[in-house]
């Protein structure tokens, strides 16, 4: 498995401090921010799954504890928009160039907007996707914020 993903180079670039851990990803997982805790050994709330969405039709991304899931209303009012819904699998990698259970916030083909639930927000660290299935960065949940400029709402 290679270490150097688009997310991490972009971490680099950002100058944001973290870790990578790899686990045994299992595509065959139903939940695969559960599974990658249980691997990791680490509460589901310390592994944040990365959704891509739609807000009015427009690209956006949310990051949330793996054992949450996100009221749509509070997730569309963060970003000022009157609905939102999940975006198709296949045009989630398209946008992000990752595959679904590897899309990282950081390092997408396509910047967009981001919002972090308040309740990962305020972690002191946690894990994110790395932009590879199997691989995790370990970073303060602060700094993902900081560096993608990402708005912080409650939003499960």
């Amino acid at each position: 498995m290679s270490k150097t993903t688009p997310a991490t180079l972009a971490l680099d670039r950002a100058g944001v401090a973290y870790t990578l851990a790899t686990y045994g990803y299992d595509p065959g997982s139903e939940r695969v921010g559960l599974q990658a805790a249980q691997a990791l050994g680490v509460p589901a709330g310390e592994v944040l799954k990365t959704l891509m969405i739609l807000a009015d039709g427009k690209p956006a991304c949310v990051v949330l504890a793996s054992d949450r899931e996100v009221a749509m209303k509070k997730l569309a009012a963060a970003l000022g928009a009157k609905s939102a819904e999940m975006m198709k699998p296949a045009d989630a990698e398209r946008l992000t160039g990752y595959r679904v259970g590897g899309v990282s916030p950081f390092g997408q083909k396509r910047a967009v907007r981001t919002v972090v639930d308040a309740d990962a927000a305020a972690l002191a660290e946690a894990f994110v996707n790395a932009g590879q299935r199997g691989l995790q960065a370990r970073l303060a949940p602060a700094d993902l914020v900081r560096a993608l400029g990402a708005v912080v709402a409650v939003v499960t």
